[in-house]
């Protein structure tokens, strides 16, 4: 059983390479550090380093809602996050500034340690960003 939560407790490292529009692709890396509240949701803190510019810092709170559903909140987002189970693969959607949608899909690999990501960025239904990589727990 998947206990996605779960996964992101404790240390994880994201590396990534990202793509945005009209811009040469540059490399990301984003440490987290997770816990598991009381309450059974996840608070999980970010540091994102992205090539070329200052470090910075993201915060995620996420709960399960019913069985495969989640629901919370991201620094960055603009409203709710809305998390799905779709088989062995996790659906990320919210909004950010800009009146950017994100889709993230989270597909963790056998063996319970790594996930690969993938990330698109709407603007009025047009791509303007994306990301693949891959998620390390440790």
């Amino acid at each position: 059983m998947i206990e996605p939560l779960r996964f992101f407790e404790g240390r994880t490292e994201m590396l990534s390479l990202v793509r945005v529009m009209m811009k040469k692709p540059y490399p990301s890396r984003t440490v987290g550090r997770g816990r598991i509240l009381p309450d059974g949701s996840l608070s999980l803190v970010q540091q994102i380093h992205d090539h070329g510019k200052p470090p910075s810092q993201r915060s995620w709170k996420i709960r399960e809602v019913s069985p495969g559903k989640f629901t919370g909140t991201m620094s960055e987002a603009v409203g709710p996050v809305q998390i799905q189970q779709i088989g062995g693969r996790f659906l990320f959607k919210f909004s950010m500034k800009g009146k950017l949608a994100i889709e993230q899909w989270i597909t963790p690999m056998p063996g319970g340690k790594t996930a690969t990501t993938r990330m698109t960025a709407k603007k009025l239904g047009m791509r303007v960003a994306s990301s693949e990589g891959t998620i390390r727990k440790f």
